[in-house]
């Protein structure tokens, strides 16, 4: 069997496992919410070494 072939690809396609409604959602939300930390993170950072920056003068 080769990989390429549209044989292989069915057979490929049959061992996913897709995720259920749930599953999905509760991964999303995950996505979501680390995203949103780390943006909320690195805009703290950036007004500190802003806030640092001016109060050195540069």
């Amino acid at each position: 069997m080769r990989w390429f072939s549209i044989k292989g690809i069915i057979e490929e396609m049959k061992k996913v496992h897709w995720p259920k409604a749930g599953e999905l959602a509760r991964s999303s939300f995950t996505v979501i919410l680390f995203s949103g930390a780390f943006a909320a993170f690195f805009i703290l950072c950036d007004f500190i070494a802003a806030w640092f920056f001016r109060t050195m003068g540069i």
